[in-house]
């Protein structure tokens, strides 16, 4: 497949998009920005007249931020022609499809452009769920067709995912990559299977958020508020579905699950429920949330929206608080609490531990004094409220004791068994277990109405999420107690039940086991995955990156545990985690995890 190029112009030089929905809009003003001739087709005047009149709108943005002068303005306005039959692509170098996600009507779409394009001339489908495959060997030219996935906004997003069937030619295939780093894009190859790199591990995620919503497990806003908070993502997953559309989300769900069998690919049955009665998400209005009208993006108040403080009823009383332990995650929750004004005892294993925990978050004072976060004088008051202790006994008095060991259920019941002797009645006991029974804990003491769950994350001083875990038998006063004392130290408490990984880790771990079976699968690279879920998820970490952050061997057990507790086989890790923690790669803490680091 031959595509010349004439001197001084790139080989794509004029594309037709056909679709001028969000997603074709989007791509054709990406498009003209870059200097490219676009011919915007759609049978839908008034869907041509909103491309025209959006680039319009976008560019003059742009003319008021000084980012383009009026004269080149102009000249992008000029590179956008719409028409309302195929024909007028007989000229383009480049066919880009973005219609809706209908196979009969991708397929009719390139029967018609086989007959008007010219033989070079490449057609590429926008479909992220379809079959590029099955649309190339129907085509006269198999060789010419491959898959361009932009993401929504395009203008905004940079990655574009090039899928290669193995009809494709690698010209065509190279023509398109140099066109997708020529906007300014970042492009990843693919190969053909439903979702591609960054849908095919973000959609099985969102599957899971919507069937722990529709489990009761825990409320829309606090799924949305724990992905947020607790893993620094734009959005939370049903907010996304919403915006994706939860009909779209369920027809590349069941196109994921026709491929690959695995029952957490299986669309979520609400996904079908609400895309049967029209509730699609923003588009429609409606969809997990409520909005303001059809297409708007301002969420309002309805029947499930929760009232503030709602139910909570009356909390116990908290001054006093004990923080056991003497790592990192126990130092950064002590910090918290006397930051917010409570009296803290840090108790260690022995006193000399206390102290140098201590010594520990005097230097995070220090640091954050130096960067302006906090004044000399409140890091000294903060550092005054905290008392170094050598033995549980200096829990005799506090009203909160929280224990922040190591994540050992037989290390954990027997603090719990010793606090529960030695703290007054009353006294709520809470655990920071990220991955174990709450109620195991719990069911040590003599008390476990006063037992809970409070995760916090890591570094606790700057991450604002807490799940707050309630077992069966929590009493609502401890809850509500709880509730109280996270708002005061600034914190964003969700509630959840205690079942394994809470909200945040049972989204987020199958989603990184999901990747390295991707890696496993020879599917894609780990760089590759990376740049895709950073640019097209938003995601400020690649799985992988986050992989060697957490630690292999912490994740491996996290997965573990989510796999013995729903017996689902799609949440067994992957052989490849377990072969790397079994060689002692278990990420930077030893130098090498799914890639190297310097030794320090």
């Amino acid at each position: 497949m031959d595509l010349p190029s004439t001197s001084g112009q790139p080989a794509l030089q004029t594309i037709a998009v056909v679709g001028l929905g969000t997603m074709g809009t989007g791509i054709a003003e990406v498009l003209a920005r870059a200097g490219r001739e676009v011919v915007g087709i759609d049978v839908s005047e008034a869907a041509a007249r909103r491309a025209t009149e959006s680039l319009a709108a976008a560019t003059a943005r742009s003319v008021a931020r000084g980012e383009l002068s009026e004269e080149e303005r102009q000249a992008v306005l000029a590179r956008l022609r719409t028409f309302d039959d195929l024909a007028a692509a007989a000229d383009a170098d480049l066919v880009v499809e973005v219609v809706p996600e209908d196979y009969d009507l991708k397929h009719r779409i390139f029967t018609e452009l086989d007959a008007v394009v010219r033989p070079d001339t490449v057609l590429a489908t926008g479909t992220n769920a379809l079959s590029v495959t099955r649309l190339a060997a129907e085509s006269l030219r198999p060789e010419r067709v491959l898959g361009l996935h932009f993401f929504h906004p395009a203008p905004a997003m940079k990655l574009v995912e090039v899928v290669s069937s193995v009809l494709t030619s690698p010209t065509a295939v190279e023509a398109v990559t140099a066109l997708a780093r020529e906007l300014g894009k970042e492009p990843v190859p693919a190969g053909d299977r439903p979702g591609f790199v960054a849908d095919g591990l973000l959609f099985g995620y969102l599957n899971q958020a919507a069937a722990m919503y529709e489990s009761k497990y825990a409320s829309r806003e606090d799924i949305d508020a724990a992905m947020r908070l607790g893993c620094g993502l734009p959005m939370g997953p049903l907010a996304l579905l919403d915006m994706i559309g939860v009909d779209t989300a369920r027809t590349v769900l069941e196109a994921m699950y026709e491929a690959s069998g695995d029952r957490l690919h299986a669309p979520a049955p609400i996904l079908g429920h609400l895309a049967e009665a029209g509730l699609t998400g923003q588009k429609s209005g409606r969809g997990f949330y409520t909005y303001e009208a059809p297409g708007s993006q301002a969420v309002v108040r309805d029947a499930q929206t929760p009232l503030d403080g709602a139910g909570l009823g009356e909390g116990r009383p908290v001054s006093r608080v004990g923080v056991a332990g003497s790592g990192t995650m126990a130092g950064g929750i002590a910090q918290v609490f006397a930051q917010a004004g409570y009296e803290v005892v840090l108790a260690g294993r022995s006193l000399e531990k206390a102290e140098a925990a201590k010594a520990a978050i005097g230097k995070s004072l220090d640091r954050a004094v130096s960067k302006g976060r906090l004044t000399a004088e409140a890091a000294q008051e903060t550092l005054a409220r905290i008392a170094p202790a050598g033995s549980l006994d200096a829990f005799a008095d506090v009203d909160l004791a929280v224990e922040a060991v190591a994540e050992d259920l037989a290390v954990k019941q027997e603090l719990f068994a010793a606090l529960d002797k030695i703290c007054r009645p009353g006294a709520v006991l809470a655990t920071t277990t990220s991955s174990l029974p709450v109620i195991a804990c719990a069911r040590a003491t003599s008390r476990p109405q006063d037992v809970i769950g409070m995760h916090f994350f890591n570094p606790a001083p700057a991450m604002k999420l807490v799940e707050v875990v309630r077992t069966v038998l929590t009493s609502d006063d401890v809850h509500a107690t709880v509730r109280a004392v996270c708002t005061r130290i600034r914190k964003h408490p969700v509630d959840c039940g205690d079942r394994a990984g809470f909200i945040v880790n049972a989204l987020l771990f199958p989603y990184l086991n999901n990747a390295v079976k991707m890696v496993e699968q020879h599917y894609a690279c780990i760089d590759d995955i990376d740049a895709a879920m950073r640019l097209g998820g938003g995601y400020p970490m690649g799985p992988f990156e986050l992989l060697d952050v957490v630690g292999l061997d912490v994740s491996l057990a996290i997965e573990k545990v989510l796999h013995k507790e729903f017996r689902d086989p799609g949440l067994a890790p992957s052989p490849l985690l377990e072969h790397l923690v079994a060689a002692g790669c278990l990420g930077r803490k030893t130098g090498r995890g799914f890639r190297e680091y310097a030794r320090r």
